[in-house]
């Protein structure tokens, strides 16, 4: 039973907690600065109320600080090695220097409120950016509750208070051939020919970046999918899924390649690693994008689909500095520049002269990424079902619908033939004496006369 004390001027409360220490005494708690008993007594049987229906936290449990629950809470999250390193991040910049030396008990609604419009206030944080950090903090908050910590969330999420704010969206242009085969000429002029086959595989087959990154021959027609070598041990029906790959794939069959492998940095050492979402899957390819594939791949012998300029691996260039940024907003032409050398001044030119690149102006200052929610318009303009596409896109489709859904053969290939024709009514337009542009690597194919081809296969098929 609760029982109250005068010190001094005032009254303080004590109640049982319920617990016992390592001795097995009983704990006590107790809240003072009272002016009135009854008030005290009221305030101690209101807490053993709490103990008898399980709401009590202890000062002691809640005076546990955020910048101790900070470094014991994000090793209790089961997820992966890029998701944990952003959330260590978001906590080291954000969370712990607000919250660090607050209770976790203390935390009221209203300070987070103020922390919150503080976060959104802030121009350097962006609107997806400033959503993550607040998700995280919910997070803690809801294991903070589960943990003993607290006795409800700080962050209310049944109710919305304020004017209402629509989301912001980036503005998106829609995907026209036209830019696309202008991103692959200035490929073509800064990369050389796997600069040109590579701004195609966005577009035309929907994958991630790091993914065509990590692209490896044995996965990619015209060997896939006789060449799998079914490294991924994660993969338990692998065999199963190989079998049923032979017979829908293959140079004879449909020109596919495999997307099983992304490229991602774990504590600084880059590796292999499962996409996004483990999304891998079998994508169908244009006719006009597999012929350019073998011709790549006939062009050298790594393992790599896609070299960098100097035929290292992509994922250890800055691509969207170093690549994407000259193809998609142009770049003067290579200058000659002085130099002193055995104490004369030369002018010299750069060891890979490049002619000037023009800017693609619906792709100037525009992220890459684009390119694959382009392929999504494109599918959908063709009236492909949205199991098909939302399977392309490497995305589940929750519900009963994708429980029930399936992507057959006839899918895929009416996906590959939409495309081709999407190619051959661009190719069509194209003036009879396109040449294409210059490249600072020896082609392995004379484009001029493989174009002529497409041109005429495009004629054929358009009537």
């Amino acid at each position: 039973m609760a029982y109250t004390e005068w010190r001094g001027n005032t009254c303080r409360v004590v109640w049982n907690t319920g617990k016992k220490d390592e001795r097995g005494k009983w704990i006590y708690d107790q809240q003072g600065g009272f002016t009135d008993e009854s008030e005290a007594k009221k305030y101690g049987l209101d807490r053993e109320a709490d103990i008898r229906n399980d709401r009590y936290i202890s000062r002691r449990d809640g005076s546990v600080l955020m910048k101790v629950y900070c470094k014991t809470w994000p090793d209790t999250q089961d997820v992966g090695h890029l998701r944990k390193r952003a959330i260590k991040s978001m906590i080291r910049l954000y969370i712990e220097p607000r919250w660090g030396d607050t209770a976790v008990g203390d935390i009221k609604p209203s300070s987070y409120r103020a922390w919150k419009m503080w976060i959104e206030g802030q121009s350097h944080i962006g609107e997806g950016y400033g959503r993550e950090i607040l998700g995280t903090f919910s997070m803690m908050m809801d294991d903070a509750v589960e943990d003993g910590l607290r006795q409800s969330s700080p962050v209310q999420k049944k109710r919305r208070r304020g004017k209402y704010r629509k989301k912001k969206r980036e503005r998106k242009r829609n995907m026209h051939m036209e830019d696309v085969f202008q991103l692959a000429c200035n490929g073509l002029m800064f990369w050389g020919f796997p600069g040109f086959v590579y701004e195609f595989m966005m577009p035309f087959q929907g994958m991630r970046p790091a993914e065509l990154y990590a692209l490896r021959r044995e996965y990619c027609h015209p060997y896939w999918p006789a060449s799998d070598p079914l490294d991924d041990p994660e993969e338990e029906d692998r065999e199963e899924r190989h079998a049923d790959d032979l017979l829908r794939y293959g140079p004879d069959l449909m020109p596919a390649l495999r997307v099983q492998w992304q490229h991602q940095r774990e504590d600084g050492v880059l590796g292999l690693h499962p996409p996004k979402y483990e999304s891998q899957r079998a994508l169908v390819l244009p006719p006009f994008l597999a012929e350019l594939l073998v011709m790549l791949l006939s062009s050298h012998d790594s393992e790599w689909v896609f070299l960098s300029i100097n035929n290292g691996l992509l994922a250890n260039a800055n691509f969207t500095y170093h690549y994407w940024r000259p193809i998609a907003d142009g770049r003067p032409a290579s200058e000659e520049f002085p130099r002193i050398r055995l104490g004369q001044e030369q002018l010299v030119v750069s060891r890979r002269p490049l002619p000037e690149i023009p800017a693609v102006p619906n792709w100037a200052g525009k992220r890459q990424y684009l390119k694959r929610h382009g392929q999504k318009e494109w599918l959908d303009e063709d009236g492909h079902s949205r199991i098909a596409s939302e399977s392309r896109m490497g995305h589940e489709v929750a519900g009963v619908e994708g429980l029930y859904a399936n992507v057959t053969p006839e899918m895929e290939r009416r996906i590959m033939e939409t495309l081709q024709m999407r190619w051959y009514r661009f190719v069509v337009t194209l003036p009879e004496s396109w040449k294409p542009p210059p490249s600072p690597t020896p082609l392995p194919v004379d484009l001029s006369e493989w174009m002529k081809l497409q041109v005429k296969e495009a004629k054929a098929a358009l009537g």
